[in-house]
C-alpha cells in the first residue's frame, strides 16, 4: 500500500494559528517536506520546529529566490520524485506550506505532480489574507462587495484596470513593486484608503499608511489592503 501525501497549511507565521488537524498529522507523519531557500533555513519549518521529532525524515525542497538561476519547475519535478519514493515505500509525507496550500501556495505545484498517482489531502489554514486583515483591523468586504486579489507584479495597465473596477482589493507580492503600486494608487485616488501590512502575526509585524513605508524595505511577502468606501461597513 502506498503512502498518503498531506498538504499542510501552517499559516502566516504564528505557531498558535496552526489547526489542530494539521498538528496531529504533522506529529504522526514519518516524513516531513518543506520549501526552503537555496541558502538558509525554511520559514515553514520554523513555524512548526517545536513539534518535529528526531525520528522524522526531513526533505528540504530548495527553491531558488532568483528563477534565472535554475527553473523552479525542475525543482518541483525532483521534489515530486523524492516524495514519491517515500510514498511508494508506504510512508506518509506531510508537506508544509507557508500560508494556505491552495491560496498562492507552493504545495499546489507538488499536488499537480502527485495527485493523479497518490492520495493527496489538503489541510487548509489561516491565510495571509485573513492574517493581514486582522493585523490591520480592516474588514475586507461586506454585503455585495467584490474583493479582488491583485498581484503587484502585473503591468501598470492591468493593475489600473483591475483596481479601478474593484470594491475592495488585496495587493500581494509587493517587494520591489511597492513604489510603483503606491504611485498608481495615488493617481487613482485610493492611497488614502489603503493599509500596508508586513509580517502579519509575527513579533516583527508592521501596519502603516502607504506614505510611511520605505519602498526599499518592503518585503515580497507584504500586502496592501484597501476598500473604495474606506471602511467595509459603511
Amino acid at each position: 500500500m502506498t503512502g498518503r501525501v498531506w498538504g499542510l497549511g501552517v499559516g502566516p507565521g504564528d505557531p498558535e494559528l496552526i489547526t489542530l488537524k494539521a498538528l496531529r498529522i504533522l506529529r504522526n507523519a514519518p516524513v516531513v517536506a518543506y520549501p526552503a531557500p537555496d541558502d538558509g533555513s525554511s520559514f515553514a519549518r520554523g513555524i512548526v520546529a517545536r513539534w518535529l521529532s528526531p525520528v522524522q525524515i526531513e526533505l528540504a525542497i530548495r527553491i531558488p529566490i532568483e528563477a534565472a538561476r535554475f527553473p523552479a519547475q525542475t525543482v518541483y519535478d525532483q521534489a515530486a520524485l523524492d516524495i514519491a519514493s517515500h510514498l511508494d515505500a508506504g510512508r506518509d509525507v506531510a508537506v508544509l506550506c507557508q500560508g494556505d496550500p491552495f491560496f498562492y501556495g507552493s504545495f499546489m505545484y507538488l499536488f499537480g505532480r502527485l495527485s493523479e498517482r497518490f492520495r493527496c489531502e489538503i489541510v487548509p489554514c489561516v491565510s495571509s489574507l485573513g492574517a493581514c486583515a486582522a493585523a490591520a483591523g480592516f474588514p475586507l468586504a461586506a454585503r455585495n462587495d467584490v474583493l479582488s486579489i491583485v498581484p503587484a507584479t502585473l503591468i501598470d495597465d492591468d493593475l489600473t484596470q483591475r483596481l479601478s473596477a474593484c470594491d475592495a482589493a488585496a495587493i500581494i507580492k509587493l517587494g520591489r513593486n511597492f513604489a510603483r503600486v503606491r504611485n498608481l494608487l495615488e493617481r487613482l485616488g485610493l492611497a488614502a484608503h489603503a493599509h500596508y501590512i508586513e509580517h502579519a502575526t509575527l513579533p516583527t509585524a508592521r501596519v502603516q499608511k502607504l506614505s510611511e513605508v520605505d519602498p526599499g524595505l518592503a518585503p515580497y511577502f507584504s500586502m496592501i489592503l484597501l476598500h473604495r468606501r474606506e471602511k467595509a461597513w459603511r
